[in-house]
């Protein structure tokens, strides 16, 4: 991993072989497969903890393949990385009341942040976790860690309250979103029915319960007020992202919005065009659709076409949460990583969209390679499967570029308001063997 540190104070390389590291680099561990960030001691500085989920736990006869584990790096006034305590978690050295085993991928997701109340919290998303009914084992059922000041706890859809039911494949713990008041699970493997494999989301609330965040509420596109039809394959809650609402008539960020990617809808006969919806979360656990997306909606640019994959990343913020929410704050990306451009197969874009406009395709915008992105498109690009955002900025990664100037990947900095076309500030291009980042290495610019 690379962290490029603010005001110009360098890049730091963090790997398996870093000093303090509890680890040993191996073959096919995906060391930062996740990455997410907070501040879990209280000393001001930002530590960053990293999901490297085909970790093997042991060695030899004993050895427990994809079991995973999770590094916090803990930052320090000077930096991150070189001089960083480093602490190392397998699931069962996290939460001692589990048990690590072979192919839980635990750290497939990882999400931290501090609650309302001001209490450092850590979800890890373990989608491979066998969780056993009634004496039977249900193989990859899937779990999350939860973290919260000293509470530990494991959450799983045979606990009380929490939505769905316990299925083999479902994958719950897949994906992972939050806000300080929030945070939802994705389970892309939930059968609706005889649906298989259509996918689902759980919200919770971070207060605490019996020991428990608190479950609010169970989301698929059988859910009255959303739309679409749970079909076979669809895989609701691939992807998921979250950020912090205030309704009018409120004083603070009560409300949450969540985007929900569904890559593997079909479109018409477009198999696997793909779609995305935005849902108002509320304290009880209401919900309400706030606005579907898709290439066939009216003005959205673009047509629904067979392997894009829209949403199957997703990014969205609240750009002012200071304010009463407004389509003039929010903004969310889109990932759509099987898009041909012209004639260059599967070189990706990225959609952008303000969705809270009464008209999601009024002002949407596309952020293609050449097109709104620097760069020269390249087949198998993959343009828009690494996506964050911030307050200020929309942060592109191209990891599988093939162009001749970046064949070890890319990173796009975009500042919002150059994307509404309020400003021309610039994009910043970041590279490998540029502005002191090392020259090494595949898959630069994976973030999100």
């Amino acid at each position: 991993m690379r962290v490029v540190l603010g005001g110009g104070k360098g890049v730091s390389v963090i790997s398996q072989a870093t000093a303090g590291m509890p680890a040993t680099p191996e073959a096919g561990d995906r060391f930062g497969f996740s990455r997410t960030s907070y501040d879990a001691d209280g000393d001001g500085c930002t530590d960053l903890v990293v999901g490297t989920p085909f970790e093997d736990i042991g060695s030899g006869k004993t050895q427990l393949v994809d079991a995973g584990a999770v590094y916090v790096i803990r930052g320090t006034p000077t930096g991150i990385g070189a001089g960083s305590v480093i602490e190392g978690y397998t699931q069962g050295e996290l939460d001692p009341a589990t048990t690590t085993e072979a192919y839980d991928w635990f750290g497939h997701a990882v999400r931290a942040g501090e609650t309302a109340s001001g209490s450092p919290y850590l979800v890890v998303g373990v989608p491979g976790e066998n969780v056993t009914v009634n004496g039977r084992t249900i193989p990859d059922a899937g779990a999350i860690e939860y973290v919260q000041g000293t509470t530990k706890v494991s959450v799983s859809q045979q606990d009380p309250g929490v939505p769905g039911d316990v299925e083999v494949n479902d994958r719950f713990g897949y994906s992972l979103a939050g806000t300080n008041r929030y945070f939802a699970v994705g389970t892309p493997g939930e059968a609706i029915g005889d649906a298989k494999f259509a996918g689902g989301v759980s919200i919770f609330s971070h207060t605490m319960n019996n020991g428990f965040p608190t479950a609010l509420v169970g989301l698929d596109q059988n859910s009255s007020g959303i739309s679409g039809v749970a079909e076979a394959g669809d895989g609701f809650g691939t992807s998921l992202s979250m950020t912090g609402s205030r309704p009018s008539d409120q004083t603070y960020n009560s409300d949450a919005l969540l985007a929900v990617g569904t890559p593997n809808e079909d479109i018409g006969t477009a198999a696997d065009a793909g779609g995305v919806t935005v849902i108002r979360i509320q304290p009880s656990g209401a919900y309400t659709e706030i606005a579907p997306i898709d290439a066939g909606i009216a003005d959205v640019e673009g047509d629904p076409l067979a392997g894009d994959f829209l949403g199957q990343r997703v990014t969205i913020v609240n750009t002012d949460t200071t304010v009463v929410t407004t389509s003039a704050t929010v903004r969310l990306a889109v990932g759509i990583p099987g898009r041909d451009k012209g004639a260059v197969a599967d070189a990706g874009a990225v959609q952008v969209f303000r969705p809270l406009d009464a008209a999601v395709g009024n002002a949407d915008k596309i952020l293609a390679r050449g097109a709104g992105l620097p760069g020269t498109a390249t087949a198998r690009d993959y343009n828009g499967m690494a996506l964050i955002s911030g307050s200020s900025n929309l942060y592109v990664g191209v990891p599988y570029s093939k162009a001749p100037d970046s064949p070890k990947g890319a990173l796009y900095v975009l500042p919002w308001k150059d994307i509404d076309g309020s400003t021309g500030t610039g994009t910043i291009t970041y590279l490998p063997g540029a502005g002191g980042i090392p020259d090494e290495g595949v898959a630069f610019g994976t973030v999100g």
